[in-house]
């Protein structure tokens, strides 16, 4: 096996999704606009279709909440 298809390999098994819950994902969501990271937060909050409410139960703050409230659904 070549260098590029190895390493191909290797990225792939350290790549892999851990299996997340909807519950770890509204928790990381808000974990993630706390920090600010809102790209993270916008993938997973895509992902598994969460609602504001949901999300400010978690403990984010109001404002990161509502600077993403374009995306949410309705």
């Amino acid at each position: 096996m070549g260098k590029s298809k190895a390493r191909i390999f290797r990225k792939g098994i350290n790549d892999q999704i851990t299996k997340m819950t909807r519950c770890d994902a509204v928790a990381k969501v808000a974990q993630y606009l706390n920090e600010g990271d809102n790209n993270s937060a916008r993938d997973l909050i895509t992902m598994f279709g969460l609602s504001a409410e949901e999300i400010l139960e978690a403990g984010a703050s109001y404002e990161s909440v509502i600077a993403l409230k374009n995306i949410f659904e309705k």
